[in-house]
């Protein structure tokens, strides 16, 4: 239920929860839901039910087993705020993380409104980075909503980007990652949508992440975008006037 990981703005996955609903465009080719049914045909135990939504318990302490720090995406599988997780269960992984201090976990959920309603039932250490996709401009408002949770470290998975996003409130986050969809039926992301929010993100200085144009082969497309990597990180360093450095990253 863990594993190193080939997503590029991470280290490890962490699966507490696994399955899940779809309930906006992007879920329409969900990789998660691809590879669980993959798991399930191979004979893994913990996809026997395929992609309905499954709590893991046994696996909810296993960072604390983990020596050595990582960046760890949470859920990769499932999305932790889903309707059907039971609060106390959110708040063991989240206790979990707490206690697991020298680790960097990557929280991502479609569902920010329930993260908002429960912030105050959460604790927030500094190691949680909260984050929430937003794949048109239909979808803004879950920025409005993950704003509103006490997460130290905010960020926006643009992905799949599927649409021009022209007014994306990235001031109110710390880290914007953009990607093209992947895989069978992948729908095509113009270059403009992508140097859109770059360029916003440029202008209110947030570090921005572009981690694939994607496509039915997304090794051959690539990561480069106007002939360079972006891998711009969060840096909560304060320099010597006590304001914070967060920078745009750009590799020729």
């Amino acid at each position: 239920m863990a594993q190193n990981s080939s997503i590029e703005w991470t280290e490890a996955t962490w699966n507490p929860v696994t399955g899940c609903t779809k309930i906006s465009p992007g879920c329409k080719f969900c990789y998660a839901e691809r590879m669980a049914k993959r798991l399930k045909a191979m004979g893994q135990e913990r996809y026997r039910d395929g992609f309905k939504l499954t709590l893991q318990d046994d696996v909810v302490e296993l960072p604390l087993k983990w020596k050595k720090p990582r960046t760890i995406f949470v859920n990769s599988m499932s999305d932790l705020f889903h309707e059907d997780v039971p609060t106390k269960f959110i708040r063991s992984v989240f206790d979990v993380m707490k206690k697991a201090s020298h680790h960097k976990f990557q929280v991502l959920t479609k569902r920010p409104e329930r993260t908002a309603e429960l912030t105050d039932k959460l604790p927030w250490p500094e190691n949680v980075w909260m984050g929430t996709s937003v794949e048109t401009a239909d979808y803004t408002w879950r920025v409005h909503e993950l704003a509103k949770t006490d997460a130290h470290i905010k960020f926006l998975s643009v992905e799949p980007l599927l649409g021009p996003i022209p007014n994306l409130p990235v001031s109110e986050v710390d880290w914007v990652i953009v990607g093209g969809e992947s895989g069978p039926g992948a729908r095509p992301m113009q270059e403009e949508w992508v140097t859109e929010i770059r360029d916003l993100c440029a202008d209110k200085d947030v570090p921005f992440f572009f981690k694939q144009w994607g496509g039915v082969n997304k090794k051959k497309t690539g990561r480069l975008l106007e002939g360079q990597t972006w891998d711009g990180m969060p840096n909560r360093k304060e320099d010597q006037n006590g304001k914070e450095n967060r920078s745009l990253v750009a590799v020729a």
